[in-house]
């Protein structure tokens, strides 16, 4: 998907949500353990229920691995069922990949050749050989992980060097091996006040902002510091979309809270 269809599809449903796809078993609805494919089942409903009121989906595979092959299969499952019935949608493989180059490599091909996602999560701490092959696919994006919401970001992503933090280093380094075209960046919602000094280096680029909603991320202090003139952001939301309700009405209420976050996300950019 390229930069544009984002923007367009951003501006033509006048919100930049991006729904989580974290299914844990032990969390929901019992009834659906039920099921033969109890994880593509809720996947499934989720999606139905809340595509209208987002522009991506992000599966996270920690979430599919904890089940071995059988949550392999789940996540496939739902990947084709998301490119068959919303191909407008932004597909987010969150899978914070990152080695050497030919490992890099492969990895690039088992999420945009194989699984055929729009984009996938880097971690960009071996450096430029382990970023770079993902940025050889048209239409693909890396989404290089700069700056975390999680309270351990502060042991490596804060310290200053020469001045610097040295996220800011990781970022502005990492942004002239792509363009905004194929590059976005991962900045916690936690850290909405950092977003300011972001836009200084990083103007144009795409952030996805994870950790609004059951981590405390504020939307409205997001919104504050970093949209950009494109909007220039991919906020996601997970469990408070997710587990809204753990009673047979868990996709209504799901479409509920994903439907308040995007009301809210309409009346801050119109």
């Amino acid at each position: 998907m390229t930069r544009q269809e984002i923007i367009n599809n951003i501006r033509a449903k006048g919100n930049f949500l991006c729904v989580g796809l974290d299914p844990d078993a032990d969390k929901i609805p019992k009834f659906l353990l039920e099921e033969e494919d109890p994880i593509f089942e809720f996947n499934k409903q989720i999606i139905d229920a809340t595509a209208e009121h987002c522009v991506a989906f992000k599966p996270n595979n920690a979430f599919y691995e904890a089940y071995g092959l059988s949550g392999a299969q789940s996540l496939e499952k739902t990947i084709k069922y998301l490119h068959l019935n919303y191909p407008d949608h932004f597909l987010i493989a969150d899978a914070k990949r990152g080695d050497i180059g030919n490992t890099s490599s492969m990895y690039a091909r088992a999420y945009f050749e194989r699984l055929e996602t729009d984009a996938i999560t880097v971690a960009p701490y071996m450096g430029s050989d382990s970023v770079k092959p993902f940025l050889e696919f048209k239409n693909k994006w890396a989404i290089v992980l700069g700056l975390t919401s999680n309270a351990g970001s502060a042991d490596f992503q804060q310290i200053k060097i020469n001045g610097k933090e040295l996220y800011l280093h990781v970022m502005e380094t990492c942004a002239k091996w792509g363009t905004k075209d194929n590059m976005m960046f991962v900045v916690g919602a936690t850290k909405a006040e950092m977003l300011k000094q972001i836009r200084q280096v990083l103007p144009e680029h795409f952030l996805l902002i994870p950790g609004v909603g059951a981590q405390g991320g504020n939307l409205q202090e997001v919104c504050k510091y970093g949209i950009n003139k494109d909007i220039g952001l991919l906020v996601n939301s997970s469990r408070a979309i997710l587990y809204a309700s753990s009673g047979k009405d868990f996709a209504v209420k799901a479409a509920e809270e994903a439907a308040k976050i995007a009301a809210e996300m309409r009346e801050i950019i119109h």
